[in-house]
């Protein structure tokens, strides 16, 4: 008799063991399928509104691009001076026109700048357009004169102790 309960104790544990190992397994497979459905339609948590009212018409872009408003290119931010369209087609294709706008040199340094760039980022071969950039950036972005702030003068130095 002792034998028999010990069996049917037996018994009762392996199946507590097997419906635990079938539930573990229906809950992988489920989250199996959830994720496999996420990686097929990764859209699924886009919760994105009317995209229509995000989007501008074609016909408002090409207007506003060239667009010019107190002798600055509103979209790039350039100065409006001869050799601005050459500047925008050439420089614009591959970076920012703010990359730009926040170097100041001199024409040197503005010509080593083009042969690093065709050197070592696959710049083309900017022709006769080479020089009316050049030109452009060099009257509307010559280098500053001052600096960030003035040095420092007639300071009271005191010593640590």
């Amino acid at each position: 008799m002792k034998e028999d309960t010990n069996k049917s104790n037996l018994k009762k544990e392996f199946e507590k063991v097997y419906r635990l190992a079938i539930l573990t397994i229906v809950i992988v497979a489920i989250f199996g399928l959830i994720i496999g459905y996420l990686i097929i339609n990764p859209q699924f948590f886009d919760f994105k509104k009317d995209d229509s009212t995000t989007e501008l018409p074609e016909i408002a872009i090409e207007e506003d691009f060239d667009k010019i408003e107190n002798g600055i290119h509103v979209s790039t931010g350039f100065v409006d001076a001869p050799g601005m369209k050459e500047t925008i087609q050439n420089c614009t294709n591959c970076h920012s026109s703010k990359l730009v706008l926040q170097n100041r040199m001199t024409a040197e340094r503005w010509k080593a700048t083009i042969r690093w760039m065709q050197e070592t980022q696959n710049l083309w071969d900017l022709g006769a357009n080479e020089d009316i950039i050049i030109d452009y950036l060099t009257t509307n972005y010559p280098p500053k004169e001052k600096g960030r702030r003035a040095a420092l003068t007639d300071i009271d130095w005191y010593e640590l102790k």
